[in-house]
């Protein structure tokens, strides 16, 4: 992550809201549309991205696949019928935390 360590505690969530609006992506992929959203805020590392997918994998929220492209293997990730309810609970309780803090920071 490049400037806001905020972002630290919401990844899964931006994973998970990422892979809701494709059918599938790679990790560099997921990395670059964050930073592309944000305008480069945030920048998610390898070191933060992989053990997040890998996590969310072994909860059953997504699966992978494996793919060759031009000759190369690459793994997509795809979020199960599980992932996708939990997503939509998450964008939930996100969306209300987001208007409870601008609330509080209007004052």
């Amino acid at each position: 992550m490049k400037k806001n360590s905020l972002y630290k505690g919401t990844l899964q969530n931006i994973i998970l809201k990422l892979l809701s609006k494709e059918i599938k992506m790679y990790g560099y992929q997921i990395t670059q549309r964050a930073k592309e959203l944000t305008e480069g805020e945030l920048e998610m590392t390898e070191g933060a991205l992989y053990p997040l997918l890998h996590k969310l994998e072994g909860d059953g929220m997504i699966i992978s696949e494996i793919q060759k492209i031009n000759g190369r293997d690459r793994k997509y990730y795809l979020l199960t019928e599980k992932g996708k309810k939990k997503q939509e609970e998450k964008e939930t309780e996100m969306k209300s935390y987001l208007l409870n803090l601008q609330t509080i920071f209007n004052l």
